[in-house]
């Protein structure tokens, strides 16, 4: 099965020309994009990544948090798209729209917590992107300038939000509660991330074909990278020189007064308003990038998309085989090499021969039944 005949990337009719306009037709870039996140993922796992500095030698912590923000922001695209693109939704449509994603939401979370069983020493990400596509329910049929405006606020409100209630969580000793822990005190704290849905889904009530949104997308996210992590590293100066800061986790357990400290700073899950600007603005950027490579080099970039349009299967496989060969967070990337010359080298087999990837396809089935026609 090649690639114009699997499953589309959206539903809805389009609003224009571009590769979101022909149904049954995948959107290359963002597949490639996924498959960038899920390898990038892949050495945030398995691989120790360092501190990110000028030396090449050092480029590998790029994906140290990085991918998983991608994803997220990619998440958000996949929600826009299910939801009508750049057609609003309404009536009939819409309330299909909301059960198609409520679906695939409460499988992502049940898959998310089978992994979760195996008790690997990877953070499972699956629980809060779930959480995530619930929490983007409400702004279905909102345009991308408000959804772009809601990401600001989230990006400002959210970081401390999930610090007062997790002070709160953790004085009563619920921190590792499930609510407060997929919502506010965890790796992931949904009420920040969903700033990066939020800005996927105004990318994707946007025309993907366009070239000037396109340039739009790379420019503006490397405008926004620069902002956050240049103001990181200005507020790491001024509140604590010399010292990498582990965001609003570092209050939890805090009581009395408000450090400044805990929300300077762009480090890796540190969840700062600096570092959701940031890694979100850098997240945007590659999208932008990827759109661009898979129009001009399909063929180059069909292996490593292949990984992105089976992206759940791809990461789930990923911690069973994490939990099989009883693999360890290394010290050299070997481990990372190999898991990611696999993963490359199946999926791409596997979408040639059968298309989507196994639990792709039990999303989208289940999905569209439980919406009905």
């Amino acid at each position: 099965m090649t690639a114009q005949r699997e499953a589309p990337e959206r539903t809805g009719a389009p609003a224009g020309p571009g590769p979101d306009a022909v149904p049954g037709r995948r959107i290359g870039g963002l597949d490639l994009a996924r498959g960038l996140a899920v390898l990038g993922m892949f050495g945030a796992h398995l691989g120790d990544t360092g501190d990110l500095g000028w030396e090449p030698a050092t480029w590998r912590a790029l994906v140290d948090g990085r991918s998983s923000i991608l994803f997220a922001t990619l998440a958000g695209i996949s929600v826009a798209l299910l939801s009508g693109g750049r057609t609003r939704l309404d009536g009939h449509d819409l309330a299909r729209a909301r059960t198609r994603v409520l679906v695939r939401a409460a499988w992502v979370f049940a898959i998310g917590g089978v992994l979760e069983l195996l008790d690997t020493f990877v953070a499972i990400i699956l629980g809060v992107y779930a959480v995530l596509f619930v929490l983007a329910l409400p702004f279905l049929r909102w345009p991308p300038a408000r959804l772009l405006l809601a990401a600001g606020v989230v990006a400002l409100a959210g970081p401390p939000l999930a610090l007062a209630v997790g002070r709160y969580a953790t004085a009563r000793g619920e921190a590792d509660g499930a609510f407060a822990f997929l919502l506010f005190t965890g790796h992931y704290p949904a009420a920040v991330w969903l700033a990066f849905v939020l800005v996927g889904m105004a990318v994707g009530r946007s025309d993907l074909g366009s070239a000037r949104l396109r340039a739009g997308l790379v420019a503006g996210g490397a405008a926004a990278a620069v902002l956050g992590y240049l103001g990181g590293r200005l507020s790491t100066r001024e509140f604590a020189p010399g010292e990498r800061l582990a965001g609003i986790e570092a209050g939890f357990g805090s009581s009395g007064t408000w450090d400044p400290a805990w929300f300077a700073g762009a480090e890796p899950h540190s969840s700062t308003p600096f570092e959701v600007v940031g890694s979100g603005g850098f997240a945007v950027a590659v999208i932008g990038v990827c759109l661009v490579l898979a129009d001009v080099l399909p063929r180059l970039t069909f292996p490593l998309a292949s990984v992105g349009a089976l992206a759940l299967s791809v990461y789930t496989a990923q911690i069973v085989a994490i939990r099989v060969v009883d693999a360890d967070y290394a010290a050299d990337w070997g481990l990372w090499v190999r898991f990611s010359l696999s993963a490359v080298l199946l999926a791409t087999v596997w979408r040639l021969r059968l298309g989507r990837g196994p639990l792709e396809r039990l999303l989208t089935w289940s999905s569209q039944r439980a919406a009905g026609p």
